[in-house]
């Protein structure tokens, strides 16, 4: 018997230390998780000024702070100006990039709100408070989170205030997405692929792009309609030779479910695959879908 003492002593041990060990080592990662998302510089920028906004981003980039390393306001607005971006809502992933290195963040989070008087047939007057939140990173320029928080009342102050009163809820689904994003981006490994050549290259010769057997267009989401919303959405898809997708990332964001759209869309469709030479060839391609409200005599 006291052979095998030692065995079961050693048996007993492992049943109590491995699952210690293991829960150690959990804690452990969810601390340098939230490590890594404290030491992200996160600049909050309002593009378009007006005085909810302004104010709501100064909540937003409080509470933030809590949390993460908020950038001053005012340099971060400065270099943000510096780049001049066109439509900053509608940013390229090339621009963002841009704005990010010239603001010196790992993030930015564009931020847009605005009472709106709103009324229809089922309901008489009343206003809407929203704000609107883009996540950016720089280092990719992808827009990684985007979220539109709405509060109605028939007073204008009570849904402003509503508003005002989620900005907590909204900083713990921002930290919890900083929280991941960064792991994900930095293991991430894009395949090489050929592009689709310029017009009069050599490499257009005899050199077919892939097409859609159908085409089929992405829906101007009711989102997008009920803020009249008019941006484009790039798409960069990869196809393999037999014209199968096997990526797709968009390269020019807008939110407001346009981005989802078209990736459904584009995926929902059957490719006929690229030719050079009638020979197929994995490719990668660049789509672009332009959206706007229209009026009802168009």
């Amino acid at each position: 018997m006291s052979r095998q003492q030692p065995f079961y002593r050693i048996n007993n041990l492992r049943k109590f230390l491995f699952p210690a060990l293991w829960a150690v080592f959990f804690l452990l990662t969810a601390h340098c998780l939230r490590l890594t998302a404290f030491a992200q510089k996160l600049a909050v920028l309002t593009p378009e000024k007006n005085g909810q906004s302004e104010i709501f981003a100064e909540k937003l980039g409080t509470s933030l702070s809590e949390k993460l390393r908020v950038l001053d306001s005012s340099l971060s607005e400065a270099a943000f100006l510096s780049a001049n971006p066109e439509k900053p809502f509608n940013l390229t992933t090339q621009e963002a990039k841009i704005i990010g290195a010239a603001i010196g963040c790992d993030f930015f989070l564009l931020v847009k709100s605005q009472n709106l008087r709103r009324e229809s047939f089922a309901r008489k007057e009343y206003f809407e408070s929203y704000g609107a939140v883009y996540l950016v990173s720089s280092r990719t320029g992808r827009l990684v989170f985007w979220k539109l928080d709405s509060f109605e009342n028939a007073d204008p102050h009570k849904a402003e205030k509503q508003l005002f009163d989620s900005v907590n809820n909204l900083t713990k689904e921002v930290f919890g997405k900083l929280s991941t994003v960064s792991k994900e981006e930095f293991g991430e490994q894009i395949p090489k692929l050929e592009e689709i050549p310029d017009e009069n290259s050599p490499e257009a010769k005899n050199f077919r792009a892939p097409l859609p057997y159908r085409r089929i267009s992405p829906p101007y989401t009711a989102l997008a309609n009920l803020y009249s919303v008019a941006a484009t959405v790039d798409i960069e898809v990869d196809f393999d030779e037999t014209g199968q997708i096997l990526r797709t990332e968009i390269v020019r964001w807008a939110g407001f479910g346009l981005d989802e759209a078209v990736t459904e869309t584009v995926r929902k469709m059957n490719w006929r695959p690229a030719t050079r030479n009638k020979k197929t060839l994995p490719i990668r391609a660049l789509l672009r879908y332009n959206f706007k409200k229209l009026d009802k005599e168009e």
